[in-house]
């Protein structure tokens, strides 16, 4: 990018909202993922929707690649800027614009992040219920369509959308959807941005559904001898028409890492953690009783439930630290997370294919998931020296991703195509299907600037 373009954007947002420094570029670089930094040329900090419309068309007029930053805790390279140019970080547009009390609903800009907004909504008694452990931007969550612990119950970011409003790629603004509940008028656009990960437009509003903070619940853990009976009650517990809030599969792995943390310490077996919601107690532990009998058929040789508050925030805290707890246990190690998922039905099988791999392959890692949808999450680590080790990660992902297909399932449940994924994108949604995505993006960004090389791959 050339000097003068450089001051048209500090003409657009202020000299203080554009960066061309190392250090910036450096931070706007890489995602959480292990996929290679690429540095943008610039970074810019928007105030309002006109002035990202007013940047979008300066990159679309000059053939300048956009990416869009929220948070950065993408794990499939998400919002690396494979092609340098500019990096819309939303960090400034952070707030709150209403809240809807009444209707259970709140509108907001893309930069503020999950759990400072929930932290907010919880003075109105209510809570946005999509947790994708991260304390992701809700931008990033809408472009990625977003998942977590709870899906299970209240479902995906996806399910909880009502509107948006977006910044196409040659500074068009459009909005989306309504606050009505039922819609029914046209084709959709609000889920066709919805987890298109920035390469069709910027999200530059979003109104969401949000839910009564429950008044009670319990957390529930059942240790199991093995993942395959684990896997196998997750089944029975979906099957028992019994409705958690959470329902999270960890192997003995994952419970021996989160036991480093004083505030955890479970028997170290593949394990259930669950969470249940219920209007008053009597009904909690009317269901709890009947979830103890299903895990006592599975296998279940430990089970405990009703534990207090700060247990079960500790619990899930745990349970979201995980991933940093094995960052710095492999720090000299190259890492591959797998992301699919499976209908329920077929889980069992999944986790006990996956399971059988790490030995087969020889591979270090530990297998968790969001086992209440079918979610299924491995870490898997290889010496950053060792070619040979790290070919067997890319195997192992590979292998798991067609097992999940051939069961009906996705290669990625939650964490969006990416980089990572493109190579199974026509396998799983066959050539017409790719085609037609390909023919979306091309009508909506003809010059292919936004956040390209990522869900279609380079136009």
């Amino acid at each position: 990018m050339d000097a003068l373009l450089i001051e048209t954007l500090k003409e657009i947002v202020g000299d203080d909202a554009v960066s061309t420094a190392v250090s910036e570029r450096t931070l706007h670089a890489e995602d959480q993922s292990s996929h290679e930094k690429v540095m943008p040329d610039v970074v810019v900090w928007p105030q309002s929707t006109d002035q990202v419309s007013k940047i979008a068309k300066l990159a679309n007029d000059n053939q300048i690649a956009i990416t869009g930053w929220g948070a950065g805790s993408s794990l499939e390279g998400n919002s690396v800027p494979l092609k340098g140019g500019i990096v819309i970080d939303f960090g400034r547009m952070n707030n709150i614009l209403q809240v809807h009390e009444a209707d259970f609903q709140v509108t907001v800009q893309p930069g503020i992040f999950y759990r400072d907004m929930n932290e907010k909504l919880a003075r109105f008694g209510l809570f946005f219920a999509p947790d994708p452990g991260a304390n992701a931007s809700i931008g990033g969550m809408v472009a990625n369509n977003a998942a977590g612990t709870r899906t299970v119950r209240y479902g995906a970011t996806r399910d909880n959308i009502l509107a948006l409003e977006v910044v196409l790629a040659n500074g068009d603004i459009v909005r989306t959807g309504s606050r009505s509940i039922k819609q029914s008028a046209g084709y959709d656009l609000t889920h066709l941005f919805t987890g298109s990960e920035g390469t069709l437009g910027l999200i530059t509003e979003a109104t969401l559904k949000l839910n009564p903070l429950p008044e009670h619940f319990s957390a529930v853990v059942a240790s199991f001898e093995s993942t395959p009976d684990a896997a196998d009650a997750v089944f029975g517990i979906i099957g028992s028409g019994l409705n958690p809030a959470a329902l999270e599969l960890l192997d003995a792995d994952s419970i021996r890492y989160m036991n480093t943390l004083e505030t955890v310490d479970l028997p170290e077996k593949p394990t259930l953690i669950m969470e249940y919601h219920g209007a008053s107690n009597e009904t909690i532990r009317a269901e709890l009783a009947i979830v103890k009998e299903v895990c006592e058929d599975w296998g279940c040789n430990f089970f405990e439930a009703g534990v207090g508050r700060d247990e079960r925030d500790r619990l899930w805290e745990g349970r979201h630290k995980l991933g940093e707890i094995l960052f710095r246990a492999y720090p000299e190690s190259i890492y591959l997370i797998t992301d699919v998922s499976v209908p329920i039905s077929k889980y069992p099988e999944l986790a006990a294919y996956a399971n059988g791999l790490f030995d087969e392959l020889d591979i270090k890692g530990t297998l968790f998931g969001h086992a209440g949808d079918g979610n299924l999450h491995t870490v898997n680590f290889a010496p950053k020296d060792s070619p040979e080790k790290q070919d067997m990660l890319h195997k192992f992902n590979d292998l798991v991703v067609q097992k999940a297909i051939e069961l009906d399932g996705t290669c990625t449940g939650e964490h969006g195509v990416g980089i990572g994924k493109q190579k199974y994108m026509v396998h799983e949604v066959g050539e017409e299907a790719y085609g037609l995505m390909k023919q979306i993006k091309k009508l909506v960004d003809p010059q292919g600037i936004l956040n390209p090389g990522k869900v279609v791959g380079t136009m």
